[in-house]
């Protein structure tokens, strides 16, 4: 990824040299380097929220009660994953996380839930079933209230920064119902031995 990121780069500076356009690249990268650590900046207060909830929610035992209303969900999703496991509270505060919007946030709680799969894994150079379900079920990640989407919409002076929900609701839920069923369906034909 490291080559493609330099490539694209050196290839707009080269571009801008013979186009006679270096001062732009100046003038970008001055104002949008401002911009990107103003919405750092202004995403870091919902992230530490969304974040200190969840610890809140962990040690309180709330994660364990929502964990044990969505056992039945995850056992069909997660059967590899003895009941009980640490990796079953991490997948659901991620779920969670994702669930609220707060994708960036779920980061860490992903990696957990992917190093707590690890420690059961008998093949640790593979992936196991599990674990592409997991990717599956992140990565699309049904999504209530996109948190993260509405504070920059809000950041950019949308008049109604809500009004995506809606959409946002349904395209995310349709992903997740494609992916867990296109993981599902691969399972069948990939068996992990």
């Amino acid at each position: 990824m490291k080559f493609i990121w330099f490539f694209m780069i050196i290839t707009g500076v080269l571009a801008a040299i013979i186009n006679g356009n270096i001062d732009k690249i100046n003038g970008v990268v001055i104002t949008n380097t401002q911009d990107a650590v103003m919405l750092a900046i202004g995403l870091i207060g919902v992230m530490s929220v969304w974040l200190g909830l969840m610890n809140i929610a962990k040690k309180s035992g709330l994660i364990r009660k929502i964990s044990v209303m969505m056992n039945p969900f995850i056992r069909i999703l997660f059967p590899d994953i003895p009941k009980n496991h640490p990796a079953i509270g991490s997948i659901v505060m991620n779920i969670v996380a994702n669930m609220f919007g707060a994708g960036n946030s779920a980061t860490a709680l992903g990696i957990k839930a992917m190093e707590e799969m690890q420690k059961i894994n008998p093949k640790k150079e593979r992936a196991t079933n599990a674990m592409c379900m997991f990717l599956v079920v992140n990565m699309s990640s049904v999504q209530l209230v996109p948190l993260s989407v509405l504070k920059i919409r809000a950041d950019a002076g949308s008049l109604n920064p809500m009004e995506i929900i809606a959409t946002s609701l349904i395209s995310t839920s349709i992903s997740t119902i494609v992916g867990i069923i296109a993981a599902k369906l691969l399972e069948r034909v990939f068996v992990y031995d």
